[in-house]
């Protein structure tokens, strides 16, 4: 496991060093910003995961509060069983 997380890790930083040439990414009126273009993917990136949250989140909230209306116990609501207690499951 240690190897494959070694090997995305040097793919992802061979691919930063790859791609330091400054680009403009064009906004309204004019308005540009110039950066390394690992930035600006990086940026996107970021970007795209805060929407993704800030859509997902009332949502999730909702579903929660009719689950506890309802009746019905959340998973994490519930005593820990065995699987808890393990710990938090690894992965990357």
């Amino acid at each position: 496991m240690w190897l494959l997380k070694a090997a995305l890790f040097f793919t992802l930083f061979a691919f930063a060093l790859n791609n330091q040439n400054v680009v403009a990414v064009h906004f309204f009126f004019g308005q540009q910003w110039q950066a390394p273009l690992v930035l600006v993917v990086l940026a996107a990136f970021v970007a795209g995961m805060a929407l993704g949250v800030m859509f997902m989140v009332p949502r999730w909230w909702r579903s929660r509060q009719a689950a506890r209306k309802s009746g019905t116990a959340s998973p994490a609501a519930t005593s820990p069983t065995a699987s808890d207690s393990a710990g938090p499951p690894h992965g990357i």
